[in-house]
């Protein structure tokens, strides 16, 4: 990883945190588990499910690293890191999400964001300390083709904002549970 690399995403690492904690911020149990529409995900469930795919990616990440590089293979977007955050961001096309991500109430929703806390703080160690040579290992992704460890990693922060998105759409929805007003009197 470069100096730049590095710098990139670490950047996305930390922006994609704070905006997610900035999000979840009291959140009411009610609002964590507001469903917008059937089939719809939660607050809770899209971080849950952030929290098992950032787990996931980096151990995968760590698990490929122990295989030898491969510098004959390319990444499918090859000199585009910046157009991959973009699209996995932009939620202009929705995945299926394979069925071992998919959330299934695995913490309290109290639990979510120490779980969250948790993840990113192996992820950004990660990123911080290594050493390796992530532009040659390889991985597929299930919709994007091969993808080289250091796209890996910077989908992650991405796929942080992609779901904290989602949250803020059902968030933003008229029937959201609002918090309840203090009732003042004179």
């Amino acid at each position: 990883m470069t100096p730049v690399e590095r710098e990139f995403a670490l950047h996305h690492l930390t922006d994609s945190h704070e905006s997610l904690l900035r999000m979840a911020q009291g959140l009411s149990r009610e609002q964590w588990h507001y469903r917008s529409a059937p089939g719809r995900w939660t607050v809770a469930e899209c971080v849950e499910h952030v929290v098992t795919v950032e787990t996931r990616l980096l151990d995968r990440i760590q698990n490929t690293l122990q295989k030898d590089p491969d510098p004959s293979r390319h990444s499918a977007l090859e000199g585009q890191d910046h157009a991959l955050v973009a699209i996995a961001v932009a939620r202009a096309d929705r995945w299926q999400a394979p069925e071992i991500l998919v959330p299934t109430g695995r913490w309290p929703h109290e639990q979510l964001l120490p779980e969250f806390e948790s993840a990113r703080r192996l992820t950004r160690d990660f990123a911080v300390g290594s050493q390796a040579d992530l532009r040659h290992h390889f991985f597929k992704h299930p919709v994007l083709g091969d993808l080289d460890l250091y796209q890996w990693l910077i989908l992650i922060p991405a796929h942080c904002d992609r779901h904290r998105v989602q949250s803020e759409e059902v968030m933003s929805t008229p029937e959201f549970p609002r918090a309840r007003q203090a009732h003042v009197t004179s």
